[in-house]
């Protein structure tokens, strides 16, 4: 809840748009308040773009590991 409300008053106090990102098993939780953000504005705020990613990263046995990630950008309309 907590990073919705800092989504919505950063639209209101600083400008047009918000990037959320987020990596990994947080990438469920980004959705979330994206979604939230959209509903609650009730046509105050769009869903811009999304892009999605995979990096890979050094594991902790020096393997290569995949990790997903995701950027969403809401705009005011």
């Amino acid at each position: 809840m907590n990073y919705v409300l800092a989504a919505g008053k950063r639209l209101v106090e600083d400008g047009s748009s918000v990037l959320i990102q987020a990596r990994g098993r947080s990438i469920s939780k980004a959705v979330d308040v994206a979604l939230i953000t959209v509903d609650r504005a009730k046509g105050g705020v769009k869903l811009d773009d999304i892009g999605i990613n995979t990096e890979v990263l050094p594991g902790a046995d020096g393997s290569p590991l995949n990790v997903s990630s995701i950027k969403i950008f809401l705009s005011k309309p």
